[in-house]
């Protein structure tokens, strides 16, 4: 480890503050594992409690929607008054939803269990966002990245611990959930305290001068279609999978006559591939531009997932791999482009999206699961298939820029 001097305040503040960004980074990955166990047990609690598809879809349209409801709100309030306190306390509502989880005797249960987590969820991610853009400097892609990264992680191990943990105890399974709940209010306590001091009055009112001056005027029109390019992006890509972690297990079982524990196998590829891609994408935009990779993330995963319906059980655990890859490496890429489109407003931004993100999930769970009642598992993930192909109308969005300027290509620096 580098020794830190008084003769290096600058270098010392950097290093705290990448720290603070692998700290969001980790709780991260806590939160959307325990989050993402959900859907990957849908089989479970379907034999357990005899839901229908759509049933498993309103647990889903409640884990996403309390989630997305609250996330604009409490950005939009935290721009005005950030709130140190609420990275703790969203862990703590985690901490209940999977206690409710281990315990849930029936549906009505299971809907409030996941009301929790999607409450807890709606509460990290817009301030953890704001924190990772305080430690960004002028490499905000990458820092988007590492903190996106971390959810990535979460859903990619949450399949493994479907595998491990759950299937083999069963819903008691959940408590072991409580030590990864616990985990993460400590690490986001300790953020709280930095988080505290960057975001004193003068802090806010530097950074806001600073987003005005880089600000490019610009019309409501122009926002409003920008927005709506960008809201459509999300709806294919959280749509898309949504029909994969909550349904694609039982595509897979069917088709292939194989058990939940081999379907868990192709959706940890797609998972892991998507950290990687997320990981990958935040510093190909900075270097290349954000335009340029939101629309390859979208439209460039179109020709694996056309023929992932078509393929054997090693040739889908192969396209999900690409599809998790492409497909995952635009998200923290989009919300970076809305951050740089409404400066001034980053937990607005991030609260509007990932809200988003987990309200049209949510929604599209119970569409997908409604229509795989109707017309049978099988058909459904034929039609999301074609759901990337929407990503070709991101050629319309305009250059980087038209919003901030050509991309800062430096290094991590100190957000000072």
């Amino acid at each position: 480890m580098p020794i830190v001097t008084a003769a290096d305040p600058a270098g010392a503040a950097s290093r705290t503050a990448f720290r603070m960004l692998l700290g969001v980074s980790a709780a991260h990955l806590l939160n959307d594992a325990m989050q993402s166990v959900v859907p990957s047990v849908f089989p479970l609690f379907r034999e357990s409690m005899h839901l229908s598809f759509a049933e498993v879809g309103w647990v889903a349209f409640t884990l996403n929607i309390t989630a997305s409801v609250l996330q604009p709100l409490i950005g939009a309030y935290t721009d005005r008054r950030p709130m140190p306190a609420l990275l703790p306390l969203g862990m703590a509502f985690t901490l209940l939803g999977m206690v409710g989880l281990a315990f849930a005797p029936s549906l009505w249960l299971l809907l409030a269990a996941s009301a929790l987590i999607g409450i807890g969820s709606s509460v990290l991610h817009p301030e953890s966002s704001r924190v990772a853009h305080l430690a960004a400097g002028r490499s905000r892609g990458f820092a988007q990245s590492v903190f996106q990264v971390g959810g990535n992680a979460g859903q990619a191990i949450a399949p493994l611990l479907v595998a491990f943990v759950v299937t083999p105890l069963g819903q008691r399974g959940f408590l072991w959930f409580i030590l990864l709940a616990v985990a993460g209010i400590f690490i986001q306590s300790g953020i709280a305290r930095w988080y505290g001091r960057q975001s004193g009055p003068a802090s806010r009112g530097g950074s806001r001068h600073a987003a005005a001056a880089g600000a490019v005027p610009r019309t409501k029109l122009f926002v409003g279609s920008v927005l709506a390019i960008l809201i459509l992006m999300l709806f294919s890509k959280f749509v898309y999978l949504a029909g994969m972690t909550g349904y694609y297990s039982f595509y897979f079982m069917d088709r292939y006559e194989l058990p939940l524990g081999r379907a868990q196998i192709c959706l940890f590829a797609l998972q892991f591939a998507g950290m990687v891609g997320t990981f990958v994408g935040g510093p190909l935009a900075d270097r290349f531009g954000r335009k340029n990779v939101i629309w390859f993330s979208i439209f460039g995963t179109a020709p694996f997932s056309l023929l992932l319906p078509h393929a054997g059980p090693i040739g889908a655990v192969l396209l999900c791999l690409a599809i998790g890859f492409i497909l995952m490496s635009g998200f923290s890429v989009i919300i970076v482009y809305a951050q740089e489109l409404l400066p001034g407003h980053v937990g607005t931004v991030a609260g509007l999206f990932f809200g988003l993100a987990f309200g049209l999930g949510g929604l599209g769970s119970v569409v997908l699961g409604k229509l795989a009642d109707s017309v049978g598992v099988s058909s459904m993930i034929h039609v999301c298939a074609f759901l990337p192909l929407l990503g070709a109308l991101a050629l319309f969005l305009p250059r980087d820029s038209a919003l901030m300027g050509v991309p800062d290509t430096k290094k991590f620096s100190n957000p000072a």
